[in-house]
Order: C-alpha cells, then sequence, then structure tokens
C-alpha cells in the first residue's frame, strides 16, 4: 500500500500539497526498533533560554511559520506506527516548544493514532514543554489522554532564572510552577527535565531536594549543557546566545563544531559531583521511590540493557522529525550534514538503512579513544554522546568526551553501590534493600 496515489510536492508552510492523498487506515511496512522526536512548531517558542542551541535551527528553513499542518501529521503517524512492533508504541513530542501548536493540533493527533495503529499496538503519548503555556483545559486534555509530561526545570528560583528566560529577559520560574501545580492537580503524569549548568551546578543536593520535596517529583531527567562553539564565535554566542534574530540582526546555526565552550556551560568535574551528591542522598532514603534517569541507566547497562541513547555503544535509531516532515539523524544533530530525508517521500525502513544513518550509526564505536577504551567504566558510558566529544585524550588523540573526567567521577563513585544493586536483582531481591545499611556493606563491590 502506497501513500498517496500521486507524487507529493512539498509547500513552504511545511505540509503536503492540498488535495494530496494520504492514508486512509493502518499501512503495511518492514519493522523497525527506533524512536522519534517529533516537532510540530520546529525551533519555535515562547521563551528565550539562553542556552537553548535549537533556536537557532530556525535558520535552516526560509520560512517565518514553521508549524506542522495535518496532512503532514497523518502521514507521519501512520508511517510511524506502520514501521513500529505491535505492544506500546511511544509518541515523542517536543521542540521548541510543542503547546504553541494549540489544543485542536494534538486532539487530530489522538484521532490519527486510532485511526492507524494496528489492533496489536497500544499508543502512549508523551510530551515535553516548559509549562509556561499549560493551563485548565490543557491538563483536562493531557489527564484524559494519558500523556506522560516533561516540564523542564532548572530547580529552585535563582538557578531556574538565570538562563531560562521569556522573550522580555525575565526569569519564568513562576510561570513554569504555575504550570507544574495545574498538571499535578490534575492527575497528569509529570516529570522534571533539569539541564545542569554553571548556575546550579555546585547545588546538586538543593536542587534534587527541591524537586523531590518541594514539587514532590518521582522522576528527573539531569542533562548537562555543553555549548559548543569555534572559538572565533565564543563571544558573539555568549553575548547573543541562540535565538535566530540575534542581537546583531542575524542569528548563528549551532552546529557540533568547534573546541570552545561558554560560560553558561556545565564544567566537567562539577557535572560529575552535581550527580555523586544527588546519587548518596538518592541511595540512602529514595531508591525505589524516586527515578533518576542516570542511576537507572547504570544499573540497566549492567545488564547490557540501554534505554538511554547518550550511553548506549552505537547511536542511530533515535529520529528527529521536523515541522515540514524532513528527517535528521538525531536530535542533537538537526543540520544540513545529517539530513536523511522526508518522511512525505520515503519510508522509515528506507531512512534508516539510507548510506547517512549507516554513517551516523558507526561513528560512536569506531570514534572510541585509547583511553575510552581501556577505561573501567566503559560499559556504563560508552564514550557518551558523540556531540561532546571535541577535546583531546590524555594520549593526545582527537575526539574525547569534554565531560570525561565528569564521568569518571560519578562512575567511580556510584559503581559499588550500582554493582550491589545488581547482585541484589540477580538474586531476585529488591533493590531498594541497599537502602538498609548492612545489606549495603554485603553486597557493594570493593573500590
Amino acid at each position: 500500500m502506497t501513500i498517496a496515489t500521486a507524487p507529493r510536492t512539498i509547500r513552504d508552510d511545511g505540509g503536503a500539497a492540498a488535495g494530496d492523498a494520504i492514508p486512509a487506515g493502518p499501512l503495511t511496512r518492514r519493522q523497525l526498533p527506533f524512536s522519534v522526536v517529533a516537532k510540530p512548531t520546529g525551533a519555535a517558542c515562547n521563551l528565550d533560554c539562553q542556552y537553548c542551541f535549537f533556536l537557532s535551527k530556525e535558520l535552516l528553513y526560509a520560512t517565518k511559520r514553521q508549524q506542522m499542518n495535518e496532512e503532514t501529521l497523518a502521514t507521519y503517524v501512520a508511517e510511524y506506527l506502520a514501521a513500529s512492533p505491535d505492544g506500546e508504541v511511544t509518541m515523542l513530542w517536543q521542540g521548541g516548544e510543542p503547546t504553541l501548536r494549540g489544543l485542536p493540533f494534538f486532539r487530530t493527533l489522538v484521532k490519527l493514532c486510532e485511526r492507524y495503529r494496528r489492533p496489536g499496538q497500544h499508543v502512549v503519548h508523551a510530551m515535553q514543554t516548559n509549562g509556561t503555556l499549560i493551563d485548565e483545559e490543557w491538563a483536562e486534555f493531557l489527564k484524559a489522554n494519558d500523556v506522560l509530561v516533561g516540564v523542564s526545570i532548572d530547580g529552585p528560583e535563582p538557578y531556574h532564572d538565570a538562563y531560562r528566560l521569556n522573550r522580555a529577559g525575565r526569569g519564568t520560574h513562576a510561570m513554569v510552577i504555575r504550570g507544574w501545580n495545574i498538571l499535578r492537580q490534575a492527575g497528569v503524569r509529570c516529570n522534571v527535565l533539569c539541564t545542569v549548568h554553571h548556575a546550579n551546578e555546585e547545588h546538586g543536593l538543593e536542587v534534587y531536594r527541591y524537586f523531590r520535596d518541594e514539587l514532590g517529583a518521582d522522576f528527573m531527567q539531569f542533562i548537562p549543557i555543553v555549548e559548543r562553539v569555534d572559538p572565533s564565535q565564543l563571544e558573539r554566542a555568549e553575548h547573543d546566545g541562540w535565538r535566530a534574530t540575534g542581537g546583531q540582526g542575524v542569528g548563528m546555526l549551532y552546529r557540533q563544531a568547534g573546541d570552545a565552550v561558554t560560560s553558561r556551560s556545565t564544567r566537567p568535574a562539577q557535572y560529575g559531583r552535581f550527580l555523586s551528591e544527588i546519587f548518596d542522598e538518592w541511595i540512602s532514603r529514595d531508591v525505589g521511590r524516586v527515578f533518576v534517569q542516570d542511576f537507572d541507566a547504570a544499573l540497566g547497562a549492567l545488564f547490557g540493557q540501554y534505554a538511554v541513547c547518550v550511553h548506549a555503544p552505537e547511536c542511530g535509531n533515535n529520529f528527529a522529525l521536523e515541522f515540514n516532515g524532513d528527517v535528521y539523524a538525531c536530535d542533537h544533530w538537526v543540520e544540513p550534514d545529517w539530513l536523511v530525508g522526508n518522511v512525505l517521500k520515503e519510508d522509515f525502513h528506507s531512512l534508516a538503512h539510507s548510506e547517512i544513518m549507516r554513517r551516523f550509526a558507526r561513528k560512536k564505536r569506531i570514534e572510541l579513544t585509547d583511553q575510552c577504551r581501556r577505561c573501567p567504566y566503559l560499559r556504563m558510558c560508552n564514550g557518551g554522546c558523540p556531540k561532546d566529544r571535541f577535546v583531546k585524550s590524555v594520549d593526545g588523540q582527537e575526539g574525547q568526551n569534554y565531560l570525561c573526567p565528569g564521568y569518571t567521577e560519578f562512575y567511580g563513585h556510584i559503581h559499588p553501590d550500582i554493582v550491589g544493586m545488581a547482585r541484589l536483582l540477580r538474586a531476585n531481591r529488591a533493590p531498594a534493600e541497599i537502602m538498609d545499611s548492612q545489606v549495603r556493606r554485603q553486597v557493594r563491590a570493593s573500590r
């Protein structure tokens, strides 16, 4: 079965040409283990977070209105479900700020998923948002459709408001917490995504306790901010940030190039200590009650399971979908060299097996330095994300991860306890038993 009865043309507004056919029901496609981060408003956002490199991606397209239309949405949903296995299928929406696309768009999404899913598929929805546009109507919709919502919060007000600003240059903490509270009161499942940067990197325990005790969060992600930039562009990046129309009138397109970092970026050692501080609190009282993605990922790695792409052995199965159907190799590599194709023209199986994706998938393992290969924590880290590999190793090789000192600190610190938790699991015991000091002494690995 084909998507359309006639060839498609791509309009400047990001959709199929008027009158094009869209799928009438489930498609038949070869299935893949993959995921997609879909961006219904491209890089458009109502905030102006100073470290947000993705704001610059508006420069990739010569159109002001970068919004996914319903024809593109229908094709994407049909193709994504056709290429996904039976069972639970997650549709993830991000930005920019996805709520800018409006509730009618997402109501249509839910209906399309019901139309195109196979009987053996259960579609679940997830959204990453800054939370500032959430109101009671949004919360009602998200609750009714059991959408898992990640809210971006960088900790207590002083740390959050250091960089997460609105267009007028004012802090957004109060707006975000208002949205968080509306979601919680409506019973929406909520996670916290916290970026680690220069303003909060020395306050790991305070940030964690704020999320746990004041916001009631029980799932957290901590994402390091590394604004990589060519030294010749550093001053401009510091002053103007990444909005597509910066202070000098023309923005810079962020690319994974250069070996300088902005002052907003986290420092490697501080990032490692940030995570280690939180781990010490978590391992003593919160195992099984609060879930921190970095800790879950480290434990999973001991069993050969990699739920987080950053520390998986290879890349290549996490696409990014732009508003007009363009598919990129990864959310962090939305730039011309890594444009794989367009879902309006090719199915996901063809995109996944393109030469660009084969080359992208090989990058991570092949480009490991000798320092990484002999590291005792390689199994947990796998060299980290290729986007951060721009410093020299201790041997003088290019391509060492900028965050390596932090990863070494963190994995070295948690290794005895993570091994202890793995031993409990292998003995069919609950990992939470490690919070008992006597059990912990018995199962911990020696350093």
